[in-house]
C-alpha cells in the first residue's frame, strides 16, 4: 500500500495527518504538481481526473479522494477515531467537515489559484476578480466557524477531526498569500495557536 501525493502539501498532507493521528504509517510517492507530473499518462492511468491524493493497494486498485481514503482506512483501523465512533458522532464530523471544505477551503483555493502568480501552472486562466469574490466568502466561512469554536474544543465539538485537519492545512498554506484570521474571529485564532502545536501537524508542516 502506498500514497501518490507529497505528504507536506494540499491534500495529501490532510491524508498524511490523518495517518499520523491514527499512528498508521504508509509511504508516500511524491507527485510533482508544478512540473504538471499529474497530467503524464502514468500518473493519469492511476486517476484519470489528474488528482492527487491517490491510494494504491497491494492489489493494483487505485482509490482517490481524500476523505474517501480516509474513511477506507478508518474502516480498516478503527481506533483511535477521527471520523467518529457512532452514527451520530461521524455525521456531526463529516457535518462540519463539509462546511470546512466547501466553505473555507473551496473559497481559499480559488483566492490562491486566481490571485497569485506562481499558481498560474495550476490554473492557466486567471480571474482575479473571482479570487477576490472567494477571499471574502473564505472570511465569511471563517466567522461561522468562529462561533462554532467559541463553544467547542475543536470545529466539530471535543475532539479533534477531519474538519480539523482541512481547516489547519488550508490556513497554513495559504500562508504566502499575505491571508490573516481576521480581528473578529478569536476563537479560529486559539483553536489556530493549539492546533498548529499538533505533533501531527508540526511533522507533516510545508
Amino acid at each position: 500500500m502506498k500514497i501518490h501525493g507529497s505528504p507536506t502539501i494540499g491534500n495529501p498532507r490532510r491524508v498524511a495527518i490523518f495517518l499520523a493521528e491514527k499512528g498508521l504509517e504508509i509511504p508516500f510517492v511524491p507527485v510533482d504538481l508544478y512540473s504538471q507530473e499529474h497530467r503524464t499518462e502514468t500518473f493519469l492511468a492511476k486517476n484519470p481526473i489528474g488528482l492527487v491524493p491517490v491510494l494504491e493497494l497491494d492489489d493494483g486498485t487505485f482509490v482517490s479522494e481524500t476523505m474517501t481514503i480516509c474513511r477506507y482506512l478508518e474502516e480498516l483501523h478503527p481506533e483511535p477515531s477521527v471520523l467518529g465512533r457512532d452514527p451520530l458522532d461521524r455525521a456531526i464530523r463529516d457535518m462540519w467537515q463539509r462546511r470546512v471544505e466547501f466553505g473555507f477551503y473551496t473559497a481559499i483555493r480559488a483566492y490562491y489559484r486566481h490571485c497569485f502568480e506562481p499558481a498560474r501552472v495550476l490554473e492557466p486562466v486567471q480571474i482575479a476578480e473571482w479570487g477576490e469574490l472567494n477571499r471574502t466568502l473564505a472570511l465569511e466561512a471563517l466567522r461561522v466557524l468562529n462561533s462554532q469554536l467559541a463553544e467547542n474544543e475543536f470545529v466539530a465539538g471535543p475532539d479533534f477531526s477531519a474538519a480539523d485537519i482541512t481547516l489547519v492545512t488550508s490556513l497554513q498554506g495559504t500562508a504566502t498569500t499575505g491571508f490573516r484570521i481576521p480581528e473578529d474571529c478569536p476563537h479560529v485564532e486559539r483553536w489556530y495557536g493549539e492546533v498548529v502545536q499538533r505533533p501531527s501537524v508540526v511533522a507533516t508542516a510545508p
